[in-house]
């Protein structure tokens, strides 16, 4: 064997050998504390402003559609600030039981699960208002609580029994038992394929809604030139969308691999996702353009209010 054959041997088995999963999964629990950490200050912000011109408004706060609005905007910056909790675990070898660690990351998976959940009711809610304002908007509104509690029923069902399915393996004492590195939870086949079905059911029903919305609209003369925001909407939430699909479906077939490549890969696709979570508040929120308007004005009152102060200071 050759000394440049031995060499490249030596330099494969080092690598291999320094290929431990621990010190990547630390190490990208570190780059996303911090990530989330930004996402969490940016959504919550927008999301208090929201909820704050919402609830002032007695017209807005019995709306569906900003019912919805809230929710999501909630979910977010849940989802966000587990995220932190979650991940710091991870990053400081918190050392906390493994039940623990599983209760954290399933609350966030459902979390995760409610923002997409109430993206979906949204855009079928929009739908309904466009093509059968008539009919729907008293039934809507009679059922809109009942909703959305069933959509936290089948969202907590769903995860419980997979989290009873996998937590079978493992006895009392494992799960009662600290790790340096918190381990997560749905993570093995079934709940990977049913997490696929419920992803691409969810994706359906927005991607259905959008397109009977755009057809109508197009029928009716609604997408022309006096309303080409209408068109920008549309398009910007399908990008939106998409940075929420694309990366978590590349993150279920994918799962954790060892390597620079896949560190890499992760943490970019990580990244659209937590880039789409910043966005989310802006684009279905203060994209609005009621929300938008009722902003201006508070902004307009505050501005005035508080040079009419300054004015009666200097005047006295």
């Amino acid at each position: 064997m050759t000394t440049q054959s031995q060499v490249a041997l030596k330099t494969m088995n080092l690598s291999s050998e320094h290929c431990n999963m621990s010190d990547w999964l630390r190490l990208e629990a570190t780059v996303k504390v911090s990530v989330y950490m930004v996402a969490f200050s940016f959504a919550t912000l927008i999301t208090v402003i929201i909820i704050t011109i919402i609830s002032q408004n007695s017209k807005l706060r019995k709306e569906v559609l900003y019912i919805l609005l809230c929710h999501h905007l909630l979910c977010i910056s849940s989802y966000c600030g587990l995220g932190v909790v979650f991940q710091g675990m991870r990053a400081f070898l918190a050392n906390s039981p493994v039940l623990v660690c599983w209760v954290v990351f399933g609350v966030q998976l459902s979390v995760g699960e409610g923002i997409l959940f109430t993206l979906a009711l949204m855009a079928a809610h929009t739908y309904l208002m466009i093509c059968w304002p008539l009919t729907s908007v008293s039934f809507i509104d009679s059922i809109k609580y009942k909703i959305l509690a069933g959509t936290w029923l089948i969202i907590i069902l769903k995860n419980a029994c997979l989290f009873l399915i996998e937590g079978t393996g493992p006895t009392q004492i494992a799960l009662l038992k600290s790790e340096p590195l918190c381990p997560v939870v749905l993570n093995g086949i079934p709940a990977r394929a049913i997490g696929m079905v419920f992803l691409f059911l969810l994706l359906s029903i927005i991607l259905v809604s959008y397109s009977l919305i755009y057809k109508e609209g197009k029928r009716a003369g609604h997408f022309n030139r006096s309303n080409i925001k209408a068109r920008k909407t549309v398009l910007i939430h399908l990008v939106q969308l998409g940075l929420h699909i694309i990366p978590t479906l590349l993150f279920i077939s994918l799962g954790k691999m060892c390597g620079v490549f896949f560190f890499a890969l992760n943490l970019v696709l990580f990244g659209a996702f937590a880039f789409a979570q910043c966005c989310n508040p802006l684009i279905y929120g203060l994209w609005n353009r009621e929300l938008q308007s009722r902003l201006y004005h508070c902004m307009c009152r505050q501005l005035w209010c508080g040079h009419h102060g300054v004015t009666s200071r200097v005047s006295v």
